[in-house]
């Protein structure tokens, strides 16, 4: 088989930006200097667009998990009784990380890909909901808006925190018109940039609402510092120029942009469906497709079949360890880029004698 370019067909890391790219070639810059504070801002100006709030967001150097544990240690104090809906790897961490930081949890497991019933989180007695907006570990989409307004509804003090790792850039998202408090990102998924940055977005609701605790972690006493253009601790600055490139580029086209990553998720669900595959979500993330795999077929043998055509695809987690395929385009690829996956996805397939 002829070389082949290594594509990125994972849910993160991703194929970078060719802008991100660029920006990741300038020499390092020093953040504390006025370029640097001029990215800061630029950069906590766009991604306050991407989320759709009139809050603020803070940019802090790790991964979204990152920003979730931020979240939960700011704006929850030990003892706070919280209900999180499980239905993948990624809703389950919100539980794990609140047990961790002591608060009392209510873990309402579900079956994974499978929706969350309204009625499920509407249950009184929280001061808080930790949902998880596109679930990457099945490929599903949950209706975070509807959740957060049934919840509310017999919880009007408690605060909706939403895990939007693979939504933002990729779905419509509105902290405030969603009814959501405060949500978690990072760099390395629909930013199409490398590891390293995390995003905590707080709508004004959730600013009010600000139990600063911790120190590195300390939202408070970042915003003080990023209000500024700095952050309290030495930043991956590099990053922050890319995610601010990033931003310049897609957010005049954004409505182009998701109708792009929407119609690509879409013609890997075709193809695989074409080939037999049973989806694994009800409701599909344009994040990435999930697949159950046939009977008698291990996973090592379909990984290794993208792997002969230079791709990298991702497996099940928890329970769907070795029983799912997932192959994602939420990086950098043109609608041309995304007919080629299809056809490699195709072929690699025909290798298992399968199509």
């Amino acid at each position: 088989m002829p070389p082949m370019r290594r594509r990125l067909l994972t849910p993160g890391p991703v194929e970078l930006h060719p802008r991100a790219l660029a920006a990741l070639s300038r020499p390092q810059l020093h953040h504390r200097t006025e370029e640097a504070r001029r990215a800061f801002l630029n950069a906590r100006a766009g991604l306050k667009r991407a989320f759709g709030t009139e809050g603020e967001v803070l940019l802090l150097t790790g991964s979204g998990t990152l920003a979730m544990e931020a979240l939960v240690l700011n704006l929850f104090a030990p003892g706070d009784r919280v209900l999180v809906p499980v239905t993948g790897k990624f809703s389950e961490r919100w539980a794990e990380i609140a047990l961790a930081l002591g608060l009392s949890v209510d873990r309402l497991d579900l079956p994974w890909g499978g929706p969350i019933p309204p009625e499920a989180v509407a249950r009184p007695g929280y001061r808080g909901l930790l949902l998880t907006h596109s679930e990457t570990s099945t490929g599903a989409l949950n209706p975070v808006g509807v959740l957060a307004r049934a919840f509310r509804e017999r919880n009007p003090e408690g605060l909706v925190v939403a895990d939007m790792v693979t939504s933002l850039l990729l779905t419509q998202v509105g902290l405030e018109d969603l009814g959501v408090d405060a949500a978690a990102s990072g760099s390395q998924k629909g930013l199409m940039c490398p590891p390293g940055l995390a995003f905590a977005a707080l709508s004004p609701r959730a600013l009010e609402a600000l139990r600063p605790r911790g120190y590195y972690l300390n939202l408070k006493r970042e915003l003080e510092a990023q209000k500024e253009g700095e952050s309290a601790y030495t930043p991956a600055i590099n990053l922050v120029l890319a995610v601010e490139a990033v931003l310049e580029e897609v957010l005049p086209r954004l409505e182009d942009h998701l109708a792009l990553k929407a119609w690509q998720n879409d013609l890997l669900y075709r193809v695989g469906e074409g080939l037999g595959l049973r989806p694994v979500p009800e409701e599909k993330s344009p994040a990435t497709t999930a697949f159950y795999l046939p009977e008698g077929i291990p996973y090592a043998r379909v990984k290794e079949a993208f792997a002969r055509r230079g791709a990298v695809v991702a497996g099940g987690q928890g329970p769907l360890k070795g029983r799912i395929l997932r192959v994602s385009l939420m990086g950098y690829f043109d609608r041309y880029d995304a007919l080629g996956v299809a056809e490699l996805f195709r072929e690699a397939w025909g290798e298992l004698g399968l199509s």
